[in-house]
């Protein structure tokens, strides 16, 4: 190889290097890209934010949407694929986070929906048991396929079948945008909301 094409090819390399630096941002040291392929659709980062108790860092939440969506009623009816990326920032057991999970669904969701959505919730709930313990760094993945259900993974590992019923998905993320958040700066930030 030539020095030209060296010098070439280091420079592409830097430009690349540019460019995935650019298409990610840093939320309490978590890398988010700007946009993720979910099911062949590519997909945007709507918002993202911290998850705090009282004053403690939980989570990072990120929302990925087809299009950008400014209210909770827009996110739920976006078409196409959607996903909820949750990152832990401190360690958290299991038991602790369903619960944190089950009361923010049950406050968001209408008590004569609750039954309709109670077998994918106790997959999720199940699922997440398995694990006992999630660490600092460690990520899952709630995702809404048309057509095909509610798909949840674990560290990166799809757990289970998809979970069937098109409107589990937007049950789900009612825990985080719904009338009653468990965190009401963490919504806003899903929808893009600046603090």
């Amino acid at each position: 190889m030539t020095l030209r094409n060296q010098c070439l090819a280091l420079l592409a390399g830097f430009v690349m290097s540019f460019n995935t630096l650019a298409a990610t941002i840093d939320i309490a040291g978590v890398k988010l890209e700007d946009a993720v392929d979910v099911q062949g659709a590519k997909l945007q980062l709507n918002g993202a934010g911290i998850r705090y108790k009282v004053i403690f860092k939980v989570y990072v939440a990120a929302l990925y949407l087809g299009k950008k969506a400014a209210t909770a009623q827009e996110a739920y009816a976006a078409p196409g694929p959607k996903r909820l990326s949750i990152t832990l920032l401190r360690d958290i057991d299991a038991d602790t986070l369903n619960k944190s999970i089950t009361e923010a669904f049950e406050n968001n969701t209408p008590p004569d929906e609750i039954a309709r959505f109670t077998p994918g919730v106790s997959k999720i709930r199940q699922a997440l048991a398995e694990q006992k313990k999630l660490f600092a760094g460690d990520n899952f993945t709630i995702d809404g396929i048309p057509d095909t259900g509610t798909i949840l993974s674990i560290k990166g590992v799809q757990q289970g079948d998809p979970m069937k019923g098109a409107d589990l998905f937007n049950a789900l993320i009612r825990a985080w945008l719904g009338p009653k958040p468990a965190d009401l700066g963490l919504k806003d930030a899903l929808l893009g909301k600046a603090p």
